[in-house]
């Protein structure tokens, strides 16, 4: 059963008794579960999740260092991974077999990681040796599904977190004259080109035609960018920089490189996560920004920095819908199962692909 079967048998079981509970009844219950369970417990969460689940975290950050953190937390029997299907997948494959991950509600996964289907990605690997020999290595951003992680290891590749996406970007290269990058194209494109790789060297592999987009000498190829994207950060546009610059030209624009390049070329900053969280920790109190990010965050931002004028890059941007299923009222139910001995939306990887998988995630945590 793959995960869209799964999340279509489960999508409407949340108990109404959860939708009738008010938030009080709700925290109180969530405290009280947290509380019986202690040290058996793990509630990581991603920085894009509602306040109302964040609150009940126990350590927040994206999501390969929320998996990290699982791995490091042997004391946990049960890690309750308040993400997307994708990073409990890597919480499932670093952490050991005796703990069990579980994802309140298997319908958050994320529409970017759904971009390149295992089938879709042999198929254009068989396609793409034909043009190219075996003259290519894969990456793949850790935003995709085990499979795809799988893949990559077996074809000696890696991994990468958009804070390290030029570091490895760079040893594939030291591997093979091209690189193959899965899922995100905007990350891909950013990345290359940052590292000196010209627009012209840089070809687009359309998974639903099945054929590369690429005007040009086949051998000129240097970077094949999977046509991929995340639904959120494609959302900010050069018209909202240029409305920006117009209405507050005191504003430094600062965005994540999952944006489009001419997004982040615009822009006076671009980096990850954590890069834009330390950014503006870090600036003056009285400060200006604007922030292409997720909605959620930047909302936690703004009410974090009440010294400084934050704005969302695009005003009418909305969170990350998939993210967002992860309510209050299914992290309860979760919780609750797990007292009932029940462990409901337990995610396990299958051995052979976590092993695959976790190869390609090794070789990206080994270099310095």
């Amino acid at each position: 059963m793959n995960i869209f079967q799964i999340a279509e048998k489960q999508a409407n079981i949340l108990p109404e008794k959860y939708r009738m509970m008010t938030v009080k009844e709700l925290e109180d219950r969530a405290r009280e579960i947290k509380n019986n369970l202690g040290d058996k417990l793990f509630i990581p969460g991603h920085h894009y999740q509602k306040d109302e689940v964040i609150q009940f975290a126990d350590a927040t950050g994206d999501s390969l260092k929320l998996a990290q953190l699982s791995q490091e937390n042997t004391e946990a029997e049960y890690i309750v991974f308040c993400g997307v299907h994708f990073m409990a997948e890597t919480a499932d494959i670093l952490t050991a077999q005796r703990q069990k991950v579980l994802l309140p509600d298997m319908r958050a996964g994320c529409s970017m990681a759904d971009m390149a289907d295992i089938r879709q990605t042999e198929r254009a690997w068989t396609k793409l040796q034909d043009m190219f020999g075996d003259t290519m290595i894969p990456l793949t951003y850790v935003n995709s599904t085990a499979a795809i992680k799988a893949f990559v290891g077996r074809h000696g590749g890696a991994t990468v977190t958009s804070s390290n996406a030029e570091k490895m970007v760079s040893w594939a290269f030291e591997q093979m004259p091209r690189v193959v990058f899965l899922p995100d194209q905007h990350l891909g494109r950013n990345t290359a080109y940052n590292l000196g790789i010209g627009l012209e060297e840089m070809a687009v592999w359309n998974p639903i035609k099945d054929q590369l987009e690429y005007e040009g000498a086949l051998e000129d190829i240097k970077v094949i960018l999977w046509k991929g994207h995340c639904s959120v950060h494609e959302n900010f546009t050069v018209e909202n920089v240029k409305e920006v610059r117009d209405q507050h030209p005191e504003m430094k624009i600062i965005v994540h490189p999952e944006c489009r390049r001419e997004v982040v070329e615009l822009s006076d900053m671009a980096g990850s996560t954590n890069y834009i969280i330390d950014a503006i920790e870090r600036s003056e109190p009285g400060s200006a920004w604007a922030i292409g990010t997720e909605m959620n965050l930047v909302k936690r931002i703004i009410n974090q920095h009440r010294d400084k004028k934050i704005i969302s890059l695009n005003p009418h941007m909305c969170p990350c819908l998939t993210m967002n299923r992860i309510d209050l009222p299914h992290l309860v139910w979760c919780l609750e199962t797990i007292g009932l001995g029940e462990s409901q939306n337990l995610i396990r990887v299958e051995e052979q692909t976590a092993a695959y998988a976790k190869l390609a995630l090794d070789r990206m945590l080994e270099r310095p």
